[in-house]
């Protein structure tokens, strides 16, 4: 593959990468269904969660409750080109959450999720859109609630 060409995919990727968590964090959490194929799935093998179609992944992110504040940091993103239409990532996520958020600062606290996702991409009509993400999480708790 052309050098400069692989340097887009792999860029476009990491824009995805960071996007999802922009849109969870501080858009709109149903609009992360945008960045996925038609038949793009979201995964959490160790709670037997999935999620196909972007319908579906569309209610599943815009359940979210309404009083959730959360932040998530991305780092160590690796994306290895395949093919010209096909990709794939792992990058590395801590998740700063609380729910009966009010607007107020809230104590910082430590992550309350640490752990990787691995995806694939594909090419769909000239965009690389997320075909799957699935989320491993060895570190994570309860959301606590601020009092």
């Amino acid at each position: 593959m052309d050098p400069v060409k692989r340097l887009l995919a792999e860029r476009a990727c990491e824009r995805l990468i960071v996007e999802f968590v922009h849109r969870l964090d501080l858009g709109e959490p149903a609009s992360v269904a945008e960045l996925f194929t038609e038949d793009g799935c979201w995964r959490w093998p160790e709670d037997g969660r999935r999620i196909e179609g972007r319908e579906a992944l569309r209610a599943y992110f815009g359940s979210r409750p309404a009083d959730r504040l959360s932040r998530r940091l991305m780092s160590n993103v690796l994306v290895r080109v395949i093919s010209p239409e096909a990709a794939r990532a792992v990058s590395y996520f801590s998740t700063y959450r609380v729910d009966g958020y009010a607007g107020e600062v809230v104590p910082a606290g430590p992550p309350v999720q640490v752990g990787h996702y691995e995806d694939t991409f594909r090419r769909v009509d000239g965009a690389w859109l997320l075909a799957s993400r699935t989320l491993h999480l060895p570190f994570g708790g309860p959301t606590p609630r601020v009092s």
